[in-house]
This record gives C-alpha cells, sequence and structure tokens, in this order.
C-alpha cells in the first residue's frame, strides 16, 4: 500500500486554514501531473526491482521459458489493471471524504454513512484501525527493499562490492531519516522531475529490449496469465504473492488525493506511469527470454553495460524518493489516528512556512528508523525481504474493497450494484494475494503480520482506556448545572481576568476547577469550560469550528471543533470567537488550566490488567494535551488527579 505520501495529503491541511489543496506544488495541471510522479508513484515505480527477480527466485523453482515468462508478465499486468487501473483509479478514488483519501479518510467516511454506535460502526472501526496498524508494518519494509534492490545493482556491476550492499543501505537510510527534522519542502521539488526521468529511462531500456525479442507483447493476453496457472497447478496461485509486489503502491493514489486531486494522479497513471512501468516489465521478460541465465537480477541485467552505473545512481535516488513518501505519509497517519484519539500525543513539528501539512513527528520518524534498520540487518537482501513484503499491502487492500463495497451503497445508490459486483472481483482477487503472502508466513511475512498486531493492540488499547478514563472520571464528576448554582450563592473572592478549564465532559465540573476552587480559593472574572471535539471529516467548516454557550455570571461552555487532518490551534480559534461576535480572549489576560490524571491499573475493570498498565504507561508517556493544543506554556497551569480504571 504505503499509503505513501498520505502525509502529502495533508499537506494542504490545518488550523483554520481550509484545503488549499495545491500548496507546495507547482501551479497548473502539468505541474500538478509532475509533483504527484514524484510523491504518488514512488512505491510502484521501484517495483520493477525486484518484482521479476523475485517470480524466478529458488523459492518457486520456475524455469525461465517462453510460457513461464509471457504467463508471469500476463499476471503482472493484468494485476496492474484490475488492481490499480480499474480499482484504485477509476473507482475507489470517486469515494472521497470531503476531498481526501486513505484507509483512515475511508474509514471515517464509512462510519458516517452508518448507524452510529451500531455493530456494523464497529467493525468498520477495527477493520480501519487494523489497516492503518499494516500501513505502519508497510513502512517499514518499502524503504529497506527499495533501497536494497537499488543498491544491489552493484552486485551485477561490479560482484566484488558485494559485502558493502548492507553498509552502503544502511547509510543512506540513515541519512534519509536524520533529514526528516529539516523538513522535505526543497528537496520534494527535484522529486517530480527525477521521477519523470526514472520512468521514461523505465521506458527507454523496456523498448530497447522488446525490439530483440517482439514475441513478449504476447503477454498482454490475459490467456497466457490463465495458462500458467493450468500447466503449474494449483500451487502456481503462490506466484501471486510475487505479483503483488507489481501492485504495492496503488493505495497512495487513494492517500494522495487530497494533495493533488483525482485529476493530476490519473493523468500521471494513464500517461507516465502504467505504460513506462510495463514497457520495462516486458523489456526485462524479453531479455530473459533471449538469455535465461539474467533472471538472476533481469531488472540490471537488461540495462546496457555503459548505463548500468547511471542506473544504479537513479535507482538509488528512486528509492530515496519511495521512502521519503512512506516516511512523510506515517507522520500524517500518525496524526490523523492522534485527532480520531487512536494514539497517544506526541509532539508535531511543523517543517514549512507555507505549507502547513508539511509535519514532523520526532517520536514516529526515530521508532520508523529503528525498525527499517533492523529489518535491513534481519534479512540482509531484497529477495529474503521479498518474501515479508506483500501480506500487509495485500490485506489492506483487501480492507478497502471491503470498506468500499459498504459505502457505494449510499455513495452511488445507482451503480451501487455494478460498484459491488466488481468488489466481487476485487474480493476474489485480494483473497488471493493474501493467501499466496500468507503462505510465506515463516518465510518472513510474520514480521509484518506481528508489527501489525503489536501496533493495533497499542491503538485499540489506547482508545478503550481514554473510553474507561472517560467514563471513570464523569462517574465521580459533578453535574455543571447542579454545581454552578450552588457555588453562586456563596461565591469566593473574584480575580481579573480569564479562566479557560480544558475538560473532555461537556456537562461536568472541570477537576481543575474544583482544585482551583480548593487551593486557591478564587473564581477569576470570566471562566470557559473548553472541549475540543475532532469531526469525522478531513476539515471542520468555519461555520463549525466554534459553539459557545453563555450559562450565565460570566461562566462560558465552548466546543472548538477540527477535522481530523487538521493541527488543533486552541488560542488561535479562540482569538477567532471575536470577529462573531463572541467572547474577546486577551491573551495575556487567558490563563488555562488543566487536569493531568495519574492512571491507576485494577483488576476487574474494563481491560484485563496487563492493557491497563499499557495504557497507563502510553498515557504518562503521551504529550501533554496542552502542547497538542498548541496553549503557551507561560500561560498555563497543570494540576493532577489520580484515577483507577
Amino acid at each position: 500500500m504505503s499509503a505513501s505520501a498520505s502525509s502529502h495529503s495533508a499537506a494542504s491541511s490545518s488550523g483554520g486554514h481550509g484545503h488549499g489543496h495545491s500548496h507546495g506544488t507547482p501551479q497548473g495541471l502539468p505541474g500538478l501531473v509532475i509533483a504527484a510522479a514524484g510523491v504518488v508513484f514512488g512505491d510502484i515505480g521501484t517495483s520493477p526491482l525486484y518484482t521479476l527477480k523475485e517470480a524466478f527466485s529458488e523459492h518457486f523453482h520456475l524455469q525461465a521459458n517462453h510460457d513461464t515468462v509471457l504467463g508471469i508478465l500476463s499476471l503482472v499486468f493484468w494485476a496492474m489493471m484490475i488492481v490499480v487501473t480499474v480499482k484504485y483509479v477509476s473507482i475507489i478514488m470517486r469515494a472521497d471524504n470531503e476531498g481526501e483519501g486513505g484507509i483512515m479518510a475511508l474509514m471515517a467516511l464509512t462510519q458516517r454513512t452508518l448507524k452510529k454506535g451500531s455493530r456494523t460502526a464497529y467493525v468498520v472501526g477495527i477493520l480501519g484501525i487494523f489497516g492503518a496498524s499494516l500501513f505502519f508494518g508497510d513502512g517499514v519494509i518499502t524503504p529497506a527493499i527499495s533501497v536494497l534492490g537499488a543498491v544491489e545493482g552493484l552486485e551485477v556491476a561490479a560482484p566484488a562490492l558485494d559485502r558493502f550492499i548492507v553498509p552502503i543501505t544502511i547509510v543512506i537510510l540513515l541519512a534519509v531519516f536524520l533529514v526528516q527534522r529539516f523538513g522535505t519542502q526543497k528537496v520534494g521539488r527535484v522529486f517530480g522531475p527525477i521521477m519523470v526521468i526514472w520512468f521514461l529511462s523505465l521506458a527507454a531500456i523496456g523498448i530497447g529490449n522488446i525490439i530483440d525479442a517482439p514475441e513478449v507483447l504476447k503477454a498482454l493476453n490475459p490467456l497466457w496469465g490463465a495458462r500458467f496457472f493450468i500447466d503449474h497447478g494449483w500451487q502456481s496461485v503462490l506466484i501471486l504473492g510475487v505479483v503483488v509486489l507489481a501492485v504495492t503502491g496503488g493505495e497512495a493514489l487513494y492517500a494522495d488525493m487530497g494533495h493533488f486531486g483525482i485529476k493530476p494522479i490519473r493523468y500521471a497513471w494513464y500517461i507516465l506511469v502504467l505504460p513506462c512501468l510495463f514497457l520495462n516489465y516486458l523489456g526485462q521478460g524479453a531479455f530473459v527470454l533471449e538469455h535465461p541465465a539474467a533472471v538472476v537480477n533481469p531488472f540490471y541485467e537488461a540495462v546496457p553495460r555503459w548505463a548500468l552505473y547511471p542506473m544504479i545512481v537513479m535507482a538509488t535516488l528512486a528509492a530515496v524518493i519511495a521512502s521519503q513518501a512512506v516516511i512523510t505519509g506515517a507522520f500524517s497517519v500518525a496524526r490523523q489516528a492522534m485527532q480520531l484519539g487512536y494514539i497517544p500525543r506526541m509532539q508535531i513539528k511543523h517543517t514549512s512556512h507555507d505549507t502547513i501539512g508539511q509535519i514532523y513527528i520526532p517520536g514516529i520518524n526515530w521508532i520508523l528508523m529503528v525498525a527499517v534498520l533492523t529489518v535491513v540487518l534481519m534479512f540482509q537482501d531484497s529477495t529474503r525481504l521479498a518474501a515479508a513484503y506483500g501480506i500487509s499491502v495485500s490485506a489492506t487492500m483487501l480492507i478497502d474493497t471491503l470498506l468500499l463495497a459498504l459505502v457505494a451503497r449510499a455513495l452511488w445508490p445507482k451503480g451501487s450494484g455494478v460498484v459491488i459486483a466488481l468488489c466481487v472481483v476485487f474480493f476474489v482477487v485480494d483473497v488471493g494475494f493474501v493467501f499466496a503472502n500468507g503462505a510465506k508466513f515463516f518465510q518472513g511475512a510474520w514480521f509484518p503480520v506481528v508489527l501489525g498486531i503489536v501496533v493495533f493492540t497499542l491503538l485499540r488499547t489506547w482508545r478503550r482506556g481514554r473510553e474507561l478514563l472517560s467514563a471513570e472520571i464523569r462517574k465521580e464528576g459533578i453535574q455543571l448545572d447542579t454545581f454552578l448554582p450552588g457555588l453562586m450563592l456563596a461565591p469566593p473572592v473574584r480575580v481579573p481576568g480569564t479562566a479557560v478549564f480544558l475538560t473532555a465532559q461537556t456537562g461536568m465540573v472541570p477537576h481543575a476547577l474544583l482544585h482551583n476552587l480548593k487551593h486557591n480559593k478564587v473564581l477569576h472574572e470570566r471562566n470557559v469550560f473548553l472541549t475540543v471535539e475532532t469531526l469525522p471529516v478531513p476539515f471542520a467548516p468555519m461555520e463549525k469550528r466554534l459553539k459557545i454557550d453563555s450559562i450565565g455570571d460570566e461562566f462560558y461552555r465552548v466546543i472548538v471543533k477540527f477535522g481530523f487532518m487538521e493541527t488543533p490551534d486552541v488560542p488561535q480559534a479562540l482569538m477567532r470567537s471575536c470577529d462573531r461576535g463572541g467572547i474577546y480572549f486577551d491573551p495575556m489576560e487567558t490563563t488555562y488550566f488543566a487536569s493531568r490524571e495519574s492512571i491507576v491499573a485494577t483488576a476487574h475493570r474494563g481491560m484485563p490488567v496487563w492493557r491497563d498498565k499499557l495504557f497507563a504507561v502510553m498515557h504518562r508517556n503521551a504529550a501533554p494535551a496542552t502542547g497538542f493544543f498548541r496553549i503557551p506554556g507561560n500561560r498555563l497551569v497543570e494540576l493532577g488527579a489520580q484515577v483507577e480504571i
């Protein structure tokens, strides 16, 4: 999948800035097409480095004869047509969540079409979160396999340098992760042109080899794919575990829709990426027909000797771009998950003054770096890593198909029959991919599965723990409507200024207010009970951003709403209330009060004790809500509270 730069889908986002989908990209359709080629297609664009090579690896015991080569090429071509062209480009990109795509956006969109609190809505949430968890498995493997596959060209160019492949790969990946904190805007400007040159180079090499063996063009006939299955028996289904490598990155087209729009991505796919990729696959196949021994590394063997070193450099640059897209994609998915309440809040840094969606999350970056380097050291080469690759991609694609079938009835009532019929086809293909990759479980597929399950457990534990915490606070809390009248019968001393009390429970007295009254025995001149909500849409409409209710005696209940693609900025949102005739918040006269709960794990409550303890650790290490909401530290008072769950 590589929800690859779903990051960049964020790139337009946040605060009260609205969409601005073309921020940070060249203006005009041609410019957007080139930019999309650099960001969206990095993952799928590096697939020719290893796909055909893996099909003829020792694992499958296939002979590089005429019928087998044509059969595999036919399967690759029709997988690209069915999965990428029909499923993602033609259909699923129409299922946008107010312009945004990606599995989290699709999950939120699907849940909006279902009855709130229904069993189906719950299952959709589980599927969406599991898909997002698998994305992190993909995010770990994509940089490793892409860079390894590129650097392995040295085996062909200079076999003596073989022992330096892993160290060179590690150095390149270290550099990629270390530069993340500087932002990718400047580097991103050259991504597009480099990838355009890369795709054109793929096509040129392919055409040169096709001319020598035009017989390979027969692979466009799907009968060759069917014949492959007939000739090799039921075990031939396992080859789908390799075929899926040719479509990894297909989900990125959907994930990046918010940043580039549908047209540039579609044009880039139809005009540049699809023809160039398949011309290269055909060229590799043609070269193998002429030189069967070239199956050891058909991509580099098919390159003319004089172009070998330049192609290794180009492949490495393309692999770095693919890695960059996945890493920044992880930042975006992490922010969406934070906003939707599935992972603890983390420090988010903005790396661009112009493009508010360009973000850097140090915690995610360092976790990914350690995981990627571990994978490189564990697997050592792209062939071993290819066994691990694919299961997370195919499972995510299967989840996308299920969600699409659910949402089609609500979005396209007239055409839902056709879409659901196509979803049956997609389902069969996706299940074939999942089965074939699952068969490689003990060869390496266990790694992304285990990683996905660990991430899923963390996400669900955080979500469930937050629900239990909220329930305990509500159970022990005091209703605001009964508390305030009693308080004002004998009001404490009131001091100048505005106090903003952050609370997740509307209608309840914030713990911070009770502590302030207990210890300081004063009330501010004006008191605001503030709740921040995240909507299941990418961007909150300005008219729904702020809701202010006066509840008497200079007490106010305020709800601020943000979309899941936005970075919440509470002070800025409050400042805008004045523009709408609401309360005026003087930044120098406003003090924010928040309570910081300390979690105590107890048996026989909502979760097993080990999950309670896990939640307590996550809660203790989460960035405070105040920092996440961009509340200035010099205007903040935090008060502690202990809660048992």
